[in-house]
């Protein structure tokens, strides 16, 4: 299982068209490389200038919404930030400290020739009994699924300890590639005792695994989650299109139904440069 790292870019100075200069030609519109249609053109942005909230800022949360909930996909260019700063009535200063803002978190990057880039956004999920297909989804993320295996197999001691079954009793083993916007996201193994349910591959790839149990009648009551990190493995590395040795986040999560019975063992691992769990802490009484 795996989850993939991307890869740092150095920081570079936006690159914008020179002034015209005695000896330099210009390219004249329509020759050479054709020119995309800057999608802040599309977005609703806008400033509130008697806001105590500093310009830049606003501009950067509204760009950053706009990663999140998917209006700027990944590889799209953000355009020229002369005409974005036109268009909003702002310093060109102000409006290069917001993007860059969005840089230093890795939501953009400046490719040398080819301008500003967005490159993923982060998913922050919190810490609660549900599928990451249904949080992706309830997010307006667009999730995918590519099932890698599902089939019947022995379970592993660990799992047969954590179902309550006989070691190497056979239960449904499920691998899965759980991708937002076409981007890999996480590497989900799942074991289900057989005689609860075995889904079906297609099943499997238009739904989470939750939304299943559901259907086929199982009430999620509760579950023992544990969180931690490693570095990731090759194969992982390929699956998850992080470099070898990329942090990884894990995650193992033993699901019990109504009757207090073990209906699912998990094993996930999440790219940690896309991916953070959110805790609520209380102080104990």
């Amino acid at each position: 299982m795996g989850c993939r790292y991307a890869p740092s870019v150095p920081k570079q100075e936006p690159t914008h068209a020179p002034p015209h200069e005695p000896g330099r030609e210009s390219v004249p519109p329509g020759r050479g490389r054709p020119e995309a249609k800057p999608v802040h053109r599309d977005l609703r942005l806008a400033v509130d200038r008697a806001s105590p909230v500093p310009l830049y800022f606003q501009l950067a949360r509204q760009l950053e919404a706009a990663i999140e909930e998917g209006a700027l996909a990944p590889g799209r260019l953000l355009g020229n930030e002369i005409e974005l700063a036109a268009r909003l009535g702002l310093s060109r200063p102000t409006v290069r400290q917001a993007i860059q803002s969005l840089v230093d978190k890795g939501l953009l990057v400046r490719r040398r020739g080819v301008g500003t880039q967005v490159v993923h956004s982060h998913v922050a999920r919190p810490l609660e009994l549900s599928s990451l297909y249904d949080d992706l989804l309830a997010a307006g993320r667009r999730p995918s699924t590519r099932v890698l295996a599902n089939a019947r197999g022995p379970a592993p001691a660990a799992v047969a300890a954590a179902l309550g079954l006989p070691e190497s009793c056979q239960v449904a083993v499920v691998h899965r590639l759980r991708l937002t916007h076409g981007e890999p996201m996480a590497y989900l193994c799942n074991y289900l005792p057989c005689d609860l349910l075995e889904p079906a591959t297609g099943e499997l790839e238009t739904n989470g695994l939750y939304a299943l149990m559901r259907h086929h009648g199982i009430t999620l009551h509760s579950a023992e989650q544990t969180v931690g990190a490693r570095a990731a493995t090759a194969e992982e590395s390929r699956l998850l299109a992080e470099p070898p040795g990329a942090a990884l986040l894990t995650m193992q999560r033993t699901t019990y139904d109504d009757r207090g019975r073990a209906i699912e063992f998990g094993s996930h691992l999440y790219r940690a440069s896309r991916y953070t769990f959110e805790f609520r802490l209380l102080v104990r009484a």
